[in-house]
């Protein structure tokens, strides 16, 4: 199998020959993983015909990237290794992941199964994620409708740069990353290396990193929790992803332009659950775009701001969205679905302890809560199937 080009490593599975793909086991996985900062990882079981694609495109790669170290194409027996499919959570073979600096990134490659869209894919994720910055005036222009990095240091070959580098290659798909060097950051760099954050929206203040810029741990969690929103948008684009995650949905529908429902959700969001961030996902979406989804919980675009949570097996409706600003509702929303509550109270009604006396004597038992919608968004069971060209799945 061949290895492409950049700090990373990849896993596949290939018949012998030329190729030089990399098996991976519960033994040797996290050691391997963090060695190189690219990796191209493919989880077993394979097809007859994914495995000479993935092969003949390692090889494709090594001819033009030789260098070994950069990138690297394995594999997983996820038969054999069960452990290592429940923590990356595969659940379709073969799955194709990318993995930097021993972290495996969001997005798993879901391109054409063949040897060309694999080593295009590869030369997209080599090319260099930081613009150089030839004057600062230029950062008087940055894209202020996009999340902006921007790094000042003394010179390319430093650590602090490498560090930097590190980040922006994992983070390259939600931040713009920047770069200045020697005399043109030196008006920047009063205390040393430094990076700034310039946040989405005209005249909102940057934020300065204070943290060690050496110390990749420390820079990727500051940027990670610049670069990526506590509430993300659901699209049909990534809806597979998010999905994917695992995790439950809290989604709020919203018209395109209704920017101060969103903003309150956000705050909302910050509020009352940063500690459930990792249990549930915090989303929100155009109600015209996911007319389906109200129409299982009952609801149009006419209803809309709406909040909701997607289960994965049933979906729930907030109450009131009048009462998202009522200290503690939304997160007792949240944490009835985590106790049962929620699928609970729909097959039975109220619990007990919250009903007025008397109330249970003439209670009706509640219908069963509508399906989850989203899960339809996972990946279809038929997702690579075979298709006529040799070089296809």
């Amino acid at each position: 199998c061949r290895v492409l080009p950049s700090v990373c490593k990849v896993t596949a599975l290939c018949t012998p020959g030329r190729a030089e793909i990399t098996s991976l086991d519960s033994g040797n996985i996290d050691d391997t993983l963090s060695e190189l900062n690219f990796y191209f990882l493919a989880v077993c079981r394979f097809s007859q015909m994914l495995h000479p694609i993935f092969e003949e495109a390692s090889n494709v790669v090594r001819d033009e990237y030789p260098d070994a170290s950069q990138v690297v194409f394995a594999r997983v027996d996820c038969d054999q290794h069960t452990d290592i499919a429940q923590r990356y959570r595969i659940s379709k073979y073969p799955t194709l992941k990318l993995f930097r600096n021993g972290l495996m990134m969001k997005r798993e490659y879901r391109g054409q199964r063949s040897v060309t869209a694999i080593a295009d894919f590869i030369r997209q994720q080599k090319v260099d994620p930081i613009a150089g910055v030839s004057s600062l005036e230029e950062l008087n222009r940055v894209d202020r409708s996009k999340r902006n990095i921007i790094g000042f240091f003394e010179k390319r070959n430093s650590p602090s740069y490498h560090t930097y580098e590190k980040v922006a290659n994992i983070l390259r798909d939600d931040c713009v990353f920047m770069a200045a060097f020697g005399e043109v950051s030196k008006p920047e760099r009063f205390s040393g290396d430094n990076i700034i954050y310039k946040p989405i929206g005209e005249g909102v203040p940057d934020m300065v990193y204070l943290g060690s810029i050496s110390n990749f741990d420390l820079t990727y969690a500051w940027a990670q929790d610049k670069c990526v929103p506590l509430v993300r948008e659901i699209t049909f684009e990534n809806g597979e992803e998010l999905t994917e995650e695992g995790i439950p949905f809290l989604i709020l529908f919203h018209q395109k332009d209704d920017t101060d429902s969103l903003e309150k959700f956000q705050h909302e969001v910050a509020r009352q659950l940063i500690s459930e961030k990792g249990s549930i996902n915090f989303l929100h979406a155009d109600c015209e775009k996911f007319r389906h989804p109200l129409l299982h919980i009952q609801k149009t675009p006419a209803d809309c701001p709406v909040i909701a949570i997607d289960s994965f097996r049933h979906m729930y409706v907030f109450p009131d969205f009048s009462d998202l600003s009522v200290s503690g509702k939304l997160k007792q929303f949240v944490l009835d679905l985590h106790s049962g509550k929620l699928h609970r109270e729909f097959h039975h009604g109220p619990d007990p302890t919250d009903s007025t006396p008397g109330q249970e004597e003439n209670k009706e038992v509640a219908s069963s809560p509508p399906e989850s919608s989203f899960l339809k968004l996972a990946p279809s069971e038929t997702r690579y199937t075979i298709l006529r060209d040799r070089d296809e799945l």
